[in-house]
């Protein structure tokens, strides 16, 4: 936990993975998590968990399989939380920045997931 305020444009500046989130801080036992997405991500499901998404900048959807198929839009500014045991695939056709708060060692591919492609980094995080 840093002793000074965190500038997310400063930290979201540091890195230019994608879909490789960077932990900014701890909240108890969760990680405030950033990172910059394009394309689309994978197929997954976080068992334990739910999955709490902020657009800090862009676009991002959000595929979900909760009994139908479904796709949520969020626009810059709005937040929206996967509940455990839901598959799902966030995408960024146009790319966006996000921020996400989930516990700490929470894999960025949940426990239950398709192929990972290349892209995508299978992480719990790293420090920023």
């Amino acid at each position: 936990m840093s002793p000074e305020p965190i500038e997310l444009a400063a930290a979201l500046a540091r890195f230019d993975q994608l879909w490789s989130p960077r932990i900014v801080t701890t909240v108890n036992d969760y990680d405030v998590r950033i990172a910059k997405v394009a394309g689309e991500h994978v197929w997954h499901a976080h068992d334990h968990t739910d999955e709490f998404f902020l657009v800090l900048d862009g676009e991002l959807r959000i595929a979900l399989r909760d009994g139908a198929e479904r796709e949520v839009v969020l626009p810059r500014g709005a937040v929206f939380v996967v509940p455990r045991g839901v598959e799902h695939r966030p995408s960024a056709p146009d790319g966006a920045s996000i921020l996400m708060f989930e516990p700490s060692g929470t894999s960025s591919v949940g426990e239950r997931h398709d192929e990972v492609p290349g892209h995508v980094d299978a992480t719990t995080g790293h420090r920023l």
